[in-house]
């Protein structure tokens, strides 16, 4: 019994001083800021078109002709919007746009319809392209 009651005391000893010990008090936490979730612009209930920069100049240019929704589903960069403007302008017969509003549309659509990997791919090249049966050139892509 003895022995119990030494071990007992011991214990009890150890679990005081374990107690008393000197104790770091826990680190503060610091509020982390939230992210800022990058807002995009409102959307035209009409057209679709994000409502920023020059986009009216584009609603009133380029909605004349066709639906917006063919505006939106496309992407490119400068150079391939303006490459499609003078498509337009030579096979669909747009007019030509003063300097001034030709350079607010390709901003507007470069900016807010570039280029995305989650979009249409690239054009084969002509070579991967299969015959064309309506060419005059039999054989040819």
């Amino acid at each position: 019994m003895r022995r119990g009651a030494f071990f007992a005391s011991v214990l009890a000893v150890a679990l005081l001083f374990s107690g008393c010990s000197k104790q770091e008090p826990a680190p503060e936490r610091v509020a982390e800021p939230e992210p800022v979730a990058a807002t995009e612009p409102e959307l035209d209930p009409v057209t679709g078109f994000k409502m920023t920069g020059d986009w009216e100049v584009v609603r009133a240019n380029c909605t004349a002709c066709h639906s917006s929704k063919l505006i939106t589903q496309q992407r490119g960069t400068a150079q391939q919007w303006l490459t499609m403007i003078r498509w337009m302008q030579k096979k669909q017969n747009l007019w030509q746009f003063d300097p001034a509003t030709e350079e607010k549309i390709i901003t507007y659509l470069a900016d807010n319809y570039p280029p995305s990997d989650a979009q249409r791919r690239s054009a084969l090249p002509l070579e991967l392209m299969p015959p064309n049966p309506y060419s005059n050139n039999a054989g040819s892509p």
